[in-house]
């Protein structure tokens, strides 16, 4: 049963932890001078030079929150049940 929990909340937890992620680059991304938004990959009007920091940061981000998540998932699955979950 604890395995079973453990995968369900191990679904769960990234689709939240890609919504944090998200609102986190936006917030980030406004602080950056003359920038309103991101610029989208499909952007014609955007150069490579514009796009791809954007990607990366936003990539960093997201794999960092998600990293974090899954990680407190494993640590928490562990006080409960007194083993690291595989």
């Amino acid at each position: 049963m604890g395995k079973f929990f453990y995968k369900l909340l191990a679904f769960l937890a990234p689709l939240l932890g890609g919504m944090v992620a998200s609102a986190i680059f936006k917030r980030i991304w406004k602080f950056l001078p003359g920038q309103e938004q991101a610029p989208a990959p499909t952007d014609e009007e955007r150069s490579l030079r514009e796009v791809l920091p954007a990607a990366a940061l936003q990539g960093a981000i997201t794999a960092g929150v998600r990293a974090s998540v899954k990680r407190g998932n494993a640590a928490g699955f562990r006080r409960v049940t007194g083993t690291w979950p595989a």
